[in-house]
């Protein structure tokens, strides 16, 4: 007859699988599976996955190019998408024709539907040739109409399709946040390496400049910086000029960061021992102090970049960023400074939410990176 302590109970045995499984993981697993329990942090994860992928093909996804004006189309509102026929019955997915004509109160110019032509759209239509990713030649959009254009997000002052210029201006915005934060990153890991692992008069000098840096205002920095930039210079040559001025000032806080560390450990007995063992200062810092924090790095990346994606967006919709024919989120929404403009074509601050998105998912990746970068407390 078996003893009842014999007994093996299911339940206590997944709980000690369980723990067997966090006792083995590595430190990594251990965030991965803690993050997702973030669900704000998975959401944000997915959509940022999703944007940045509009911007990787933006050229596939957008009906038409850069540059294509529609004549007599200037400032025409979103098209509206039907289902529904003038019969009431369930059709495939169609757009009425769109006519320009005079508001007699008003004297501005309106567009209405002309119910007697209607087009609808189709995947996989034939239009204006692009290069996908710069290197396939194609013609082949994701969707389009038959014969009239399609406005998903209506048209701007020279009646440019404005849901093609905000993909295309996704690249510059998403882009520039990552490439901004690349280099903050090397500088802030190099120079606060050196300052809190050297320590002394090395540490004090280097302090002290990050204190001039951090009390100059940032945003009057960027524009004064950025007006003193030619106005005649190519778009990638201005691109990379913005990325950097924005750059000057988010290395601080991360040196400030990989200092403080770098204090804690550089006594610790691996750190003697890499020492006795003929290890170069160099080699001590960057294989094996950096590495036992490098999830707190990569937070403070992850939260830095909404303030490189909104300064680039302040520059240029204040004029001092990117220029045409460059296209950017701020760019896009330069059109919008005059109060008349946005009252009566409210359409064209949709690249507002396309940043305030991008920006409020940043914070919630940021925010499930925080909470999992310590993955042992619980």
């Amino acid at each position: 007859m078996k003893n009842q302590n014999d007994v093996q109970n299911p339940q206590e045995d997944r709980e000690e699988i369980q723990k067997e499984k966090i006792y083995l993981a590595s430190q990594w697993q251990l965030i991965w599976w803690k993050f997702k329990k973030h669900r704000l942090a998975m959401v944000a994860l997915f959509v940022l996955a999703f944007l940045y992928l509009l911007a990787i093909f933006a050229q596939f996804i957008a009906p038409y190019t850069l540059d294509t004006r529609f004549e007599g189309y200037q400032n025409a509102p979103p098209s509206k998408i039907h289902i529904i026929d003038d019969k009431g019955k369930l059709t495939s997915p169609f757009i009425y024709k769109l006519e320009r004509k005079i508001d007699l109160n008003t004297f501005n110019a309106i567009f209405v539907e002309d119910k007697n032509e209607k087009y609808h759209l189709k995947l996989f239509v034939r239009g204006e040739p692009y290069k996908l990713l710069g290197i396939f030649s194609t013609n082949i959009h994701l969707f389009g109409t038959d014969g009239f254009p399609i406005f998903l997000f209506g048209t701007d002052s020279l009646g440019r399709c404005l849901f093609t210029r905000t993909l295309y201006g996704s690249r510059v915005s998403l882009s520039i946040g990552l490439v901004g934060i690349f280099i903050s990153f090397m500088l802030g890991i190099i120079i606060g390496g050196i300052s809190g692992y050297l320590g002394g008069t090395v540490d004090e000098i280097i302090q002290r400049s990050i204190d001039f840096l951090i009390s100059i205002p940032s945003i009057p920095l960027w524009m004064t910086l950025s007006a003193a930039l030619p106005r005649d210079w190519p778009i990638v040559k201005t691109y990379f000029a913005i990325t950097i001025i924005l750059s000057l000032v988010g290395w601080c806080g991360l040196a400030r960061v990989v200092r403080g560390k770098l204090l804690s450990l550089r006594e610790e007995d691996f750190v003697i021992a890499a020492r006795l063992a003929g290890a170069s200062e160099w080699r001590i810092i960057m294989r094996h102090l950096l590495p036992s924090f490098t999830s707190h790095l990569i937070v403070s990346i992850t939260l830095s970049i909404p303030g490189m994606i909104l300064g680039e967006t302040s520059l240029s919709f204040l004029g001092l960023g990117m220029q045409p024919p460059a296209v950017s989120w701020g760019v896009l929404l330069r059109e919008t400074q005059n109060l008349v403009s946005i009252a009566t074509h409210p359409w064209k601050l949709i690249p507002c939410i396309f940043v305030a998105l991008t920006v409020l998912m940043f914070n919630f990746l940021g925010d499930g990176l925080r909470d999992a970068a310590d993955p042992y407390s619980r």
